[in-house]
This record gives structure tokens, C-alpha cells and sequence, in this order.
């Protein structure tokens, strides 16, 4: 089994050292211009013997041990590019968990040391890792590039200030900090580019995932305002979105529309990103919220959004230019489509224009309630009319919507992924 040195700074040399934040990869198991696949469950090794203090242990569900430890403290929840995975960050580690079906994948413990954000890579045996909790693995002004086929780390960023996000693309690693989001070139961790934000501490940043489209969204440096960087184009496009700060922002997997919602969390706006036009605007609620996440679907047909007020709401979206043909038909020719008859928002639409705008907003087409104050990350499922919803306090759920009808959502499955799977 691999281990993890008393120290986190590598055994090798900076090959630069006019770029401090740049360490060079020595020769790793990953190609990033390819989508290698990695298979989790071979990562499942042995445990013949006890492995020394500092090492990380992979472990699987089906390894656990007959009396079931305490279940770990959530530090941070993502979602991986196609949300057919999520990873979790604990304070003695982190897991790896398969939407659909729903099962854990496979967990790294560092004996107490906490991980702050993990990152995944499609289904690659590369993550980022960045140190967190009370006693952090790693210190948390670094991002460590973990290679799971090694079980070790081989590479490292340093920062001055504490991380507050990472992002991966195969070919590109993006790491936020306060004010600050540096891109650094993925083969030999060479930084490229700096972009100057505004007071950044809950990490946003976004950027597309299409290998012939880099995309990156991120806060400007006045509040309400969005930037976007299109690398191949060399364009940069600000966007004022909102009057208040920032709360949540969210790509398209081309980048060619963003969803953006404020901290005051009633409305929410769809833009082009290339010449910056609000294309739609939806209601999400007439009191202010906290929003946590917002999430496209595949398609750009619908859009996601969780809130501190322990509602997911589903929107129909009619900017989208991706979708199929097939799944036109299996709706209504209608513009208006993804609004169901049943919906509130229909029996206004005749009056537009003459009702306040409160009115005239466009409501969601489905909605799912939780438990309120609980933080949710959301995600559409890889069946059609699903979404994916996690919970800060371990709760998975798997729901379905009707998008002829709307309404309450169909709850399909629910798991609490920090109790073992003996003690379910």
C-alpha cells in the first residue's frame, strides 16, 4: 500500500523558480488530453497489515468492520463534471460515491487529517486535494494533486492566502483564492493565466467542460458583476447580472450560458456569455434565501436551484439551443413547454405587461422540499427528469419530475452516505 510522507512538500526539485506556485509532475499516470477511465474498484487493496501513522487507507463498504466507527464531520460536497459522481471531504479524509446507482466507491482516511475540497476529474485517477478542518492534512494554502493509482501525491500548488475552490479540466487547473484565480496548464503545472476578483471567499468559479470550448466564469471586481474569460477567442465579457453580491453562479457545459443568482436569492438570470444579453429570468421565491447551487441540465432544458429554505426548485429554460429534437416532441411546441398548465405563472401570462413584474416572473416547473437550514448541492441525474440532491448532512436523494405537470417531485431514493452500510 502507498504512502504519504511525514511531509507534504514533494521529493523533487522546482524546475522554475521564477514561478513559486509551479512544480512539475515527475512522470504521471495521466494523460491529460485523453479521458482515461479509471476503474474504482480496482483500488481496493488488501489490508494485510496495519499501515503506518501517516499513510492514507483505501477502504470499501464491503471491508467495514463489524462494529461501525462515528461517521465523520462533512467538510465540503462536489459533484464531478458529469454528475455521475460526488465526492465528499471529511475531516479524516475523503469518499468517492456513484450516483446511479448509488453506492460508495471507494474512501482515502489519513488518520485524523482533514481534507477541506476534493476535486474530481470525470472518472480519472487524478483529484485535487486541499487540506481542512481542525487539523488539516495538508496545509491549506495548497492545492496537492493526488494521483489515486500511486495513492500518494506528485505534485503541489502553494498559495500566499488559503485556497477557496479548485477546478479541473483535462487540460487546465484552476485554483481560486480570495481575490485571486490563477490557471495553470494541467502537463506541467505552468501558470498561465491571473485573473483580479472582488472578496471571493465562498470559492465561485465555473468553467465549461467541452474539450474545444475554455470557458471561465468567475466574480468581477464590482459586486453584482460577472466575468468571462474565452480563452480560444481571447475575449474577456463582463456581465452585470445583479445590483447585490454575488451568491451562486453556474455553466453550461459549453459555456455558452451562465445562470446567476444573487444573495438576495428571489430571481435568478440567464445570460449569453459571449455578448453578455439576459436571455430569461425566473422566480425562485418572493422572500430572500440563501441560494447554495444552481446546476444545468445536460441539454441547457432545465436548470436546478437549492436554497437555505429546504426547497430544490426545477425551471424550464427556452435558451437553450442543445437540445435534441426527440426531446422537443416528448414536450409541447409551445415556447412555453416547460411551464406547466397547472403552474401559477399560467394564469398571468395573459395579463403580462399590465401585473407588476412580481407577476409576470416565471416560476419553477417542479420543486422538491427538505429539511430548511440544511446546506444542498444539486445536480441532474444521468435518467431523464432526474435530479441528484446532497446534503451537508449526509443525505442523498434521488427524485423525478414531471415536466408535463410539474409540481412536488417523486422522491426515487434516499441514503444517508456517512452511516456504513451495515448499520442501514
Amino acid at each position: 500500500m502507498a504512502t504519504l510522507p511525514a511531509s507534504p512538500s514533494p521529493p523533487w526539485p522546482n524546475p522554475n523558480p521564477n514561478n513559486p506556485n509551479s512544480i512539475s509532475i515527475p512522470n504521471p499516470n495521466f494523460l491529460p488530453d485523453q479521458s482515461q477511465t479509471l476503474d474504482f474498484d480496482s483500488l481496493m487493496s488488501p489490508q494485510s497489515q496495519s499501515p503506518p501513522h501517516h499513510s492514507p487507507t483505501a477502504t470499501s463498504p464491503e471491508s467495514s468492520p463489524t462494529t461501525p466507527p462515528l461517521p465523520p464531520s462533512l467538510l465540503q460536497l462536489s459533484f464531478n463534471q458529469d454528475h455521475a459522481c460526488f465526492a465528499a471531504a471529511t475531516d479524516n479524509g475523503f469518499r468517492i460515491y456513484n450516483c446511479d446507482p448509488f453506492r460508495e466507491l471507494f474512501r482515502r482516511e489519513f488518520g485524523g487529517g482533514g481534507i477541506g475540497h476534493v476535486e474530481m476529474l470525470f472518472r480519472c485517477n487524478i483529484l485535487a486535494l486541499v487540506g481542512g478542518g481542525s487539523h488539516p492534512q495538508y496545509p491549506p494554502n495548497k492545492v496537492m494533486i493526488w494521483d489515486d493509482h500511486q495513492g500518494t501525491c506528485i505534485g503541489e500548488l502553494s498559495f500566499r492566502a488559503a485556497v477557496r475552490g479548485v477546478r479541473l479540466r483535462r487540460d487546465r487547473i484552476i485554483v481560486v483564492v480570495e481575490q485571486k484565480i490563477f490557471v495553470y496548464n494541467f502537463a506541467d503545472l505552468k501558470l498561465l493565466h491571473q485573473i483580479e476578483t472582488i472578496a471571493n471567499p465562498k470559492g465561485l468559479c465555473a468553467v465549461s467542460h467541452l474539450s474545444d470550448s475554455l470557458v471561465l466564469a468567475c466574480p468581477g471586481l464590482h459586486k453584482g458583476q460577472i466575468r468571462v474569460e474565452h480563452f480560444a477567442q481571447k475575449k474577456t465579457k463582463f456581465i452585470s447580472a445583479h445590483d447585490s453580491r454575488i451568491a451562486s453562479f453556474a455553466l453550461t457545459l459549453d459555456g455558452q450560458l451562465i445562470a446567476t443568482a444573487s444573495v438576495k436569492g428571489t430571481l435568478i438570470r440567464i445570460y449569453d456569455t459571449d455578448n453578455g444579453t439576459l436571455l430569461q429570468e425566473v422566480r425562485r421565491g418572493a422572500n430572500a434565501a440563501e441560494i447554495f447551487s444552481l446546476a444545468f441540465s445536460s441539454t441547457a432544458q432545465w436548470l436546478a436551484v437549492s436554497s437555505d429554505k429546504g426547497t430544490v426548485h426545477v425551471f424550464g429554460l427556452k435558451v437553450n439551443s442543445s437540445v435534441s429534437e426527440n426531446e422537443k416532441s416528448q414536450g409541447s411546441s409551445s415556447s412555453d413547454a416547460t411551464v406547466p398548465p397547472s403552474s401559477s405563472s399560467r394564469s398571468f401570462i395573459k395579463f403580462k405587461g399590465v401585473l407588476p413584474k412580481y407577476f409576470n416572473s416565471e416560476w419553477s416547473v417542479a420543486r422538491f422540499h427538505l429539511h430548511e437550514g440544511t446546506q444542498y448541492t444539486v445536480a441532474f441525474g444521468l435518467q431523464k427528469n432526474t435530479v441528484i440532491i446532497l446534503g451537508m448532512d449526509g443525505s442523498f436523494y434521488r427524485c423525478q419530475f414531471d415536466p408535463a405537470h410539474g409540481g412536488e417531485m417523486t422522491q426515487l431514493e434516499y441514503q444517508n452516505f456517512l452511516i456504513p452500510e451495515t448499520a442501514l
